[in-house]
């Protein structure tokens, strides 16, 4: 992946995780799959060629998304430590370029 193609996909990512973050009542509190269900979805091995960013997206989107439970939901009403807020998510992002660059002294 190029720096522009990274940078594009990026910000797709971003983008999504915004609105995602703006409006987490349009999910359903809870998972709404069936055991075993996600995994009959995804395929047997790993792609063969590169895929891009908006299929991975729309792929995470349709297949993965509704297997997850949304506990930023207003709707939820446990208290588990996540790192699915705005600051958590960007120290997720930082996080694995401050280990290479430590790993690199």
């Amino acid at each position: 992946m190029n720096l522009t193609e990274f940078r594009r996909s990026s910000y797709a990512a971003i983008d999504w995780i915004t609105e995602y973050l703006a409006h987490p009542e349009r999910y359903p509190v809870l998972a709404r799959t069936r055991p075993g269900e996600i995994a009959a979805q995804l395929p047997a091995g790993p792609p063969e060629l590169p895929e891009r960013m908006d299929e991975i997206l729309a792929y995470s989107q349709r297949i993965i998304l509704p297997g997850i439970t949304h506990w930023n939901h207003p709707g939820f009403f446990g208290y588990f430590s996540i790192a699915g807020s705005g600051p958590g998510i960007l120290g997720e992002l930082l996080s694995p370029y401050f280990v290479v660059q430590h790993n690199r002294n």
